[in-house]
């Protein structure tokens, strides 16, 4: 049985601060939900376990850290065999580290998200350019941009990475503001509207601070129908200002529900942060979306493998509608 949504009571012209105003929004939030996918076609998940998993990124296999995968390996070690390219952890930090090719890989390599095309390459830190348990939010997303009528969809999408959801978005007809503080990353994205075959397609790259970037926005009046917030757990501007999560989001979640347009709107806040509580973040947005009425949903993206495997748990995620 799929798990209730709860909706949010629209508190009027509430202050957004009252303890009296959480208790009746909190009465309102529904439990929280498991959205399982295995990733887009060209994706699969082939094993997990023993702190790893296998996947398969279009013909490349790698062999990474998963330090949630706390059960045992399902497949032997001929499957695991099987791996391009593996990457060792530092004992230091578990995103650092190097590969380890055992099989010829491509400096890069296209995989197919639904009609976009992205473009995975073997980096420093153990991703590869492509995050597939994406897809629930992508579709989602999708969905939510069909409903906008009588103008064209804006979409702006905040700590956007190699730009995989701008492209479905931008795929789908809709207007794109795509925002990072890397430049390299955002010259990755560039490259994967390229292949993408979208060249034409109304895409703004920002190169900024999300923070500053989202405050400026809200002084010109803009609104999005659809706003995707994907923040690290720590990082740095393009002028070195610092990022901090559990500093940086609540002042950015209450800049952001200004941004957001009055009718068929929609939002969806990932958070990829160890020691972490799907809870706490559904808070956040309730509090801060609380006078915008609509409907909250919260809990993690998981990654199944195939034949029915372990579900390997990736992010936590808030997603609210108007």
């Amino acid at each position: 049985m799929a798990p209730k949504r709860g909706t949010i009571r629209n508190v009027g012209d509430s202050d957004g601060q009252t303890a009296e105003r959480r208790t009746r929004v909190l009465e309102r939030t529904g439990r929280l939900d498991i959205l399982r996918t295995e990733g887009p076609t060209d994706y699969a998940l082939i094993d997990s376990g023993d702190g790893r998993k296998l996947e398969r990124f279009g013909p490349v296999v790698v062999d990474r850290p998963e330090p949630q995968a706390l059960w045992r390996r399902q497949c032997g070690a001929d499957v695991w065999s099987r791996a391009h390219a593996v990457f060792s952890a530092s004992a230091e930090d578990e995103e650092k580290g190097k590969w380890r090719l055992d099989k010829p890989v491509p400096e890069r390599w296209p995989v197919s998200v639904g009609d976009a095309v992205v473009t995975c390459r073997l980096q420093g830190l153990w991703h590869v350019g492509l995050f597939p348990e994406q897809v629930p939010h992508w579709d989602w997303m999708l969905e939510r941009i069909g409903r906008v009528e009588g103008e064209r969809p804006r979409v702006l999408n905040l700590f956007a990475y190699t730009g995989a959801a701008s492209l479905v978005a931008a795929r789908a007809g809709a207007e794109v503001t795509h925002v990072d503080a890397s430049k390299k990353a955002i010259q990755w994205a560039k490259e994967n509207q390229t292949v993408s075959g979208l060249s034409e397609a109304p895409i703004r790259w920002i190169l900024d601070d999300a923070a500053k970037f989202v405050a400026r926005e809200v002084r010109r009046g803009r609104t999005y129908h659809v706003i995707l917030i994907d923040p690290p757990k720590f990082g740095r501007g393009p002028e070195g200002e610092v990022w901090d999560l559990f500093q940086g989001l609540p002042p950015l979640m209450r800049n952001v529900a200004r941004l957001l347009a009055n009718e068929t709107s929609a939002l969806v806040l990932t958070v990829y942060a160890i020691r972490a509580s799907a809870l706490a973040f559904e808070q956040l947005a309730a509090d801060v979306l609380a006078d915008c009425g609509g409907q909250l949903s919260a809990g993690e993206l998981a990654l199944v493998a195939e034949g029915g495997g372990a579900a390997v748990p990736t992010s936590l995620f808030v997603r609210w509608t108007s």
